[in-house]
């Protein structure tokens, strides 16, 4: 029996529409805020017009706070996290998925439930261990513990099953490929749509991490969300500030969704297709 999908309508478009705004109205909001001054939230109708002093409350911004330092710091530890977890989970999840080994079943059953373990378990033991290596206070004791997780070894593994044929696999054998050429050159081009949304994840969960860098790192060395913590200790909370450093804290990751969007939509359209 076949069957066609109509042509989406005038409803579905205007909710399409609705949806849109509706997520994309918190961003606006704070960028409305930050080019403003706290008085308009006590306004019982606030204007919905952006004002002319986001760049002034953006200087301050980096008066107020080393932002630059935890621009450069969130930066570095997000990015070097994403690259190593991405890498490492794509490894893992071919040879899970591929490779036939001894007791590889119950090492991977061993990762998912770690899923399961609570992170805030793990924060003294892991506190007293980058204190012993003598990295607290460093960025490496934010990199370190975070470079491979658990989810995307599971991630990676789980899309790897499907996505490279194991007949793939023994024709790069046969031509005298190696393991890591074999991954390299065969598994790569194919996983490149769930590794982009993986890289996305990771970064988007990194560059919003607060409670482990507020512990190991100081006020010397903070990230950005300890930068905008800062912005908020005092007896008054000065809201356009906050949402100034806000805005622009939320710049690289939007960067980062333009850089990734094209290899995400690829894989969401390629399981469709498959659908």
């Amino acid at each position: 029996m076949n069957s066609r999908l109509g042509k989406p309508n005038f409803f579905v478009y205007a909710a399409l529409v609705v949806f849109v705004l509706f997520s994309f109205f918190p961003f606006y909001w704070s960028f409305l805020v930050a080019s403003r001054d706290s008085g308009m939230l006590g306004e019982s109708l606030p204007s919905l017009v952006p004002g002319g002093n986001f760049f002034a409350n953006a200087s301050r911004v980096f008066d107020l706070v080393a932002f630059w330092k935890a621009l450069g710091n969130s930066v570095i530890v997000s990015g070097t996290v994403t690259l190593t977890t991405v890498l490492f989970s794509s490894l893992a999840g071919f040879a899970f998925a591929k490779l036939r080994f001894r007791g590889s079943n119950p090492l991977f059953v061993f990762i998912v439930v770690t899923l399961a373990v609570p992170t805030q378990l793990g924060i003294i033991p892991l506190f007293i261990a980058m204190s012993q290596f003598g990295w607290a206070g460093h960025l490496q004791a934010v990199i370190v513990p975070n470079l491979v997780t658990a989810f995307g070894v599971f991630w990676m593994r789980q899309y790897i099953v499907d996505a490279v044929p194991y007949e793939l696999i023994e024709a790069a054998r046969v031509d005298g490929c190696s393991v890591f050429r074999t991954f390299w050159n065969v598994c790569v081009p194919a996983i490149r749509p769930a590794a982009a949304v993986l890289a996305m994840f990771t970064f988007m969960m990194s560059w919003n991490d607060f409670l482990w860098p507020l512990i190991v790192l100081n006020a010397e060395n903070p990230t950005v969300q300890l930068a905008l913590e800062r912005l908020q200790s005092g007896y008054y909370v000065d809201y356009s500030l906050v949402l100034a450093g806000t805005t622009l804290a939320t710049i690289p990751i939007l960067i980062v969704f333009l850089l990734l969007g094209r290899q995400i939509v690829a894989g969401i359209m390629q399981g469709a297709v498959k659908g």
